[in-house]
């Protein structure tokens, strides 16, 4: 039987935003399991060699900003280069995708996955918000609930976990697929991720 697909990311990443839904496209031909895995790299750029965005070079900056508008032109995705509510802390709602994957299963995590970034990256909605993850819930028609519940200190260890795992795995940027042990670092790498599950 074949290993769940680690997928690991950042909520408030464009890069992850932007594959998302062909990621998750993949995963529903391939009927491959997946491990739905928000983590913060704030702790994985320091020992990897990656800077903050606000400490990057102005030229990587102004790069960045290009390659988002090329990629969302050429996907046909909405994305603001440069939303209202970022630089954001994608901390709480890393928790609340952590809550949710626990309680209800991977797809259910991948959903409130796809609207908390569509929220920052298309709608310009602030998803370091309470207010902003209880109106995400409501839309994906989960439990209100899990709000509060994202507060745990389960929780919390659960992220931690998801943290260090992704450390092991030699994980540095978002999003990162990891398939039968192997890395693939970029929503611009999913065609190698399509020929890995064979779809």
């Amino acid at each position: 039987m074949s290993r769940p697909i680690d997928y690991f990311f950042t909520p408030q990443s464009p890069w992850a935003y932007l594959g998302h839904a062909r990621f998750v496209d993949l995963l529903r031909a391939s009927r491959r399991a997946v491990r739905v895995l928000a983590v913060d790299y704030g702790r994985i750029f320091p020992l990897s060699g990656g800077l903050p965005l606000g400490q990057r070079a102005p030229q990587r900056q102004a790069y960045r900003l290009a390659e988002l508008r090329r990629f969302a032109a050429h996907l046909n995705i909405t994305l603001h280069p440069e939303p209202r509510h970022f630089p954001v802390d994608g901390g709480p709602a890393a928790r609340l995708i952590t809550t949710v994957a626990h309680a209800d299963g991977p797809d259910a995590a991948l959903r409130l996955t796809g609207a908390v970034m569509a929220a920052c990256w298309a709608e310009q909605r602030d998803i370091a918000s309470a207010g902003t993850l209880a109106e995400l819930l409501d839309e994906c028609d989960l439990p209100a609930t899990h709000l509060a519940a994202a507060h745990a200190p389960e929780v919390q260890a659960r992220y931690e976990a998801h943290t260090q795992a992704a450390i092991d795995a030699g994980v540095f940027g978002a999003p990162t697929y990891v398939i039968d042990g192997e890395l693939f670092w970029g929503q611009d790498r999913l065609d190698f991720v399509r020929r890995a599950l064979g779809v």
